[in-house]
């Protein structure tokens, strides 16, 4: 998986198209990141006990890393990642602007 925690991405289908936001975490055995505040879905939850009283709760899904894009932190455009290796140094660079990501 290309993308990290941290990372800013913009979502490029789905209900949430066009939405950005950061990386919150990573689930690479399933290529998935969760994306906080994006992606919410609803859920019906049966009351347990006084705790745990139910009703209906948000929560973020994960979304698909083919679904989401980052975007360049130095020139601000949806890109792909490349890898660059200088002297068994592996970097992540933009493949728009070449710049260090």
């Amino acid at each position: 998986m290309k993308l990290k925690k941290g990372d800013e991405v913009i979502i490029t289908a789905g209900k949430d198209k066009g939405k950005k936001g950061k990386i919150e975490k990573t689930y690479p055995k399933n290529d998935v990141v969760l994306l906080p505040g994006l992606n919410i879905f609803k859920r019906h939850l049966k009351k347990r006990d006084e705790k745990n009283p139910g009703g209906i709760i948000s929560f973020p899904r994960g979304i698909p890393v083919g679904n989401v894009a980052l975007i360049c932190p130095k020139c601000g455009k949806q890109t792909r990642i490349g890898y660059k290796i200088d002297k068994n140094k592996k970097s992540r660079i933009c493949r728009k602007c070449h710049s260090i990501i």
